[in-house]
Order: C-alpha cells, then sequence, then structure tokens
C-alpha cells in the first residue's frame, strides 16, 4: 500500500514563487529597484561600528552585514544580467518608463557600500592588498555614477513622460549617486599610496556633479508638494529619499575637507587645504541643519501615511539609506566638533535605523518567498 495518496500540496504560504506563473518570472520580472536593499544594508554595515561605547562589540555584525551585502548585490547583478539576456526587448523597457528607470541609480549606491565596507572591515580582514580592490571598484562606480546622472536625465527631457502633479523624490536616484560615489572617494583617498589627489579632485567634481542638480529637484517637489499634495500611498517612502542628496552632501563635505589638508599640502597648496577643512565643516554643519526641517517633515508625512494604512512595496527601502546617510553625517559631526549631542543623536538614528532594516528586511523576505515582489511596472499588465 503506497502512501502518495496522503501527501498533499505545502500551502501556498510554504512553496517559494507561488504568486509566480513560472520561477524564470523571478528574471522576467526583476528590476534596478532590488538593488535599494543593498544600500540600505550597507549604510547599517558601516554605521554599527561608529556607535560610541558599543561600537566595538557591533563591529563583527557591522562585517557580517558587509559580507551579506556583497552576496546580494552579486546575485542582483547575475538576476538582472540574466534578464538581458534571456528577456532583452522587455528588459528595454525600462529605458521609457518614469519611475523603475530612475531606480538605476540605485546600483552605483549600493555598489558604494561595499567599497566603503572595504575600508572599514576589509583591510582588518584581508589586509592592504583590498585597497586596489576598493580603487579598482571605486572607478567603477565612478563610471556607473556619471551615466546614470546624465543619461537618465536625458531620457527624461527626450522618451519619458512626466508631468508635475506625478513627480516624486525618486527623481533624485540616478543624480545623487554621484555625490555617493565623491563621499566614497573621500574615504579611500588616505589609503592610497598613489593617486591621493587624483581621486579628491574627481570626488569634488562628483559632489558639485550632483548636489546643485539634487537642490534643484528639492526646489521643483517642495512647489510639487504645496500645489499637489502628497504622492500616492504607494510612494509613501518617498518623503524620506530628499534626505539622501542632503545627508550625504553634508557627508562629502566634512570627509573631503577632511582629508583635503594633507593631500594638498603635499603639493605645496597647504592654504587651499586649510581652507577646504573650514569650508567643508560648515558646510557640513549647515547641510545637517536642512536635514534636519527634512527630517520632522518627512516624519509628519510619514505618521499621515501610516494612519491612512499603507502596503509594502519595494519602495520602504526609501526608509533606510537616506536616514543612514543623514546618521553618517552626524557621527562625522560629532568627531569634528567632539560635541556629545551629535554622538547621541546618532546613536538615536541609528537605532531607528536598525529598527526599520529589520522591519522592512522581514517583509521583503516575505515577498520574495511567495513571489508577490516581482512585478515589473514596466511591462504589460495580464489581461
Amino acid at each position: 500500500m503506497t502512501m502518495s495518496h496522503t501527501l498533499k500540496p505545502l500551502p501556498g504560504g510554504l512553496r517559494p514563487f507561488a504568486r509566480l506563473d513560472h520561477p524564470r518570472e523571478v528574471i522576467r520580472q526583476f528590476t534596478p529597484n532590488w538593488f535599494a536593499a543593498t544600500m540600505g544594508t550597507g549604510i547599517l554595515s558601516l554605521l554599527l561600528p561608529q556607535l560610541p561605547l558599543a561600537g566595538p562589540l557591533l563591529t563583527p555584525i557591522g562585517e557580517a552585514l558587509w559580507f551579506f551585502n556583497i552576496g546580494l548585490f552579486s546575485l542582483f547583478s547575475l538576476l538582472y544580467a540574466a534578464r538581458w539576456v534571456m528577456f532583452r526587448h522587455e528588459a528595454g523597457r525600462v529605458f521609457g518608463h518614469n519611475t523603475v528607470s530612475m531606480f538605476f541609480g540605485t546600483i552605483p549606491m549600493g555598489l558604494a557600500t561595499i567599497i566603503n565596507g572595504c575600508l572599514a572591515f576589509g583591510i582588518a580582514r584581508f589586509g592592504e592588498a583590498i585597497i586596489p580592490v576598493a580603487h579598482a571598484l571605486w572607478w567603477v562606480d565612478v563610471a556607473m555614477s556619471l551615466a546614470c546622472g546624465v543619461v537618465i536625465p536625458y531620457l527624461m527631457f527626450t522618451r519619458q513622460e512626466h508631468s508635475l502633479d506625478q513627480m516624486t523624490a525618486v527623481w533624485l536616484l540616478p543624480v545623487v549617486a554621484a555625490e555617493v560615489t565623491g563621499a566614497s572617494g573621500g574615504l579611500l583617498a588616505p589609503h592610497l599610496a598613489d593617486g591621493q589627489f587624483v581621486v579628491l579632485a574627481t570626488s569634488y567634481i562628483l559632489w558639485a556633479y550632483s548636489v546643485p542638480v539634487a537642490f534643484a529637484i528639492l526646489s521643483i517637489l517642495v512647489l510639487r508638494m504645496a500645489l499637489h499634495k502628497l504622492p500616492h500611498e504607494s510612494m509613501a517612502a518617498s518623503a524620506w529619499l530628499a534626505l539622501g542628496p542632503i545627508g550625504t552632501g553634508a557627508l562629502g563635505m566634512l570627509v573631503l575637507g577632511g582629508e583635503a589638508p594633507a593631500v594638498l599640502d603635499a603639493r605645496g597648496l597647504g592654504e587651499i587645504g586649510g581652507a577646504a577643512a573650514g569650508i567643508g565643516a560648515i558646510a557640513g554643519l549647515t547641510l545637517w541643519g536642512f536635514g534636519l526641517w527634512w527630517v520632522a517633515l518627512a516624519a509628519l508625512i510619514t505618521l499621515r501615511y501610516w494612519r491612512a494604512g499603507v502596503s509594502f512595496n519595494l519602495g520602504w527601502w526609501g526608509y533606510t539609506f537616506p536616514i543612514g546617510v543623514y546618521t553618517a553625517s552626524t557621527f562625522k559631526l560629532a568627531a569634528v566638533f567632539d560635541a556629545p549631542f551629535f554622538w547621541l543623536a546618532g546613536t538615536l538614528l541609528t537605532i531607528v535605523l536598525a529598527t526599520m532594516w529589520l522591519v522592512v528586511g522581514s517583509k521583503t523576505l516575505e515577498g520574495a518567498w511567495t513571489g508577490k515582489l516581482f512585478a515589473c511596472p514596466s511591462l504589460p499588465a495580464k489581461g
């Protein structure tokens, strides 16, 4: 007597990709949006060791998250490359989509957190040999950031359909990538035996390539919200995206200003280096203050959305990276000005970030398991 008649199919919740017609839909429906998860995971890994007192205890957790993030980024890169190989025509639709195309900027920003992790964790784990790897990856990141910052806006102007009432803060994503790479270059420069000046100069250029454009978009975004109120609930997390260029802009000025004196002094430009340090400190403090206004505004907007009820989507990762880079700038201000207030503020922000990462990460894992989150908006809807 066989037992086959007693076997039952697994419940939908236990069977992977139950919401998909076929497992290959994971590849067909894969979008750049997923790389936002590597941004949020990467920035949390870098912040944990910076916590006062608890930092040394949390460093192993940060390093584990860095390794995990490398795995995530590699997996997402393989899936997205496979989509271009297997579904090339459908993959190409992304360039005409006015929202999904913006998320190309998440790819270089996610890679930047891994590069920074090479310096924060990799040197202690693998030695100085990892520095050339980080240096090479950084130049790849530079190329991707520069491309995202100009190609996506060009497509906005020539191919895509946009209107002011439909605008959201996702417009910032392709533009902000360059300043994230610039801040990363400031961290990399002191570890280089040669090429410090080139990396520092390039990083300043990347900051200027990004921040003025981002602030122009922020101005339009404020006008859009005043005229047309808040975006649809599916874009609830986008309220925090504006904090990204503000926090990264502050961090970039602080990091680059901190490294400028040594690098420029070696080239006989000590006076300029000293001025850069002063400008960096004041600019970082000023931008942090602007960010504080946006934190308060975004918090109020988020409370309004959550009271009304919002459903989860990958856009929720927008709660993590902007808070993370603002927190990183807070810790940098604490070090520059030796101010206990900023250490406390950074600690509280890190707790908020870690909580959001756990919430968003668990919901992402659930949605990925069922297949619910694999839905590309640039593909035609099923009839």
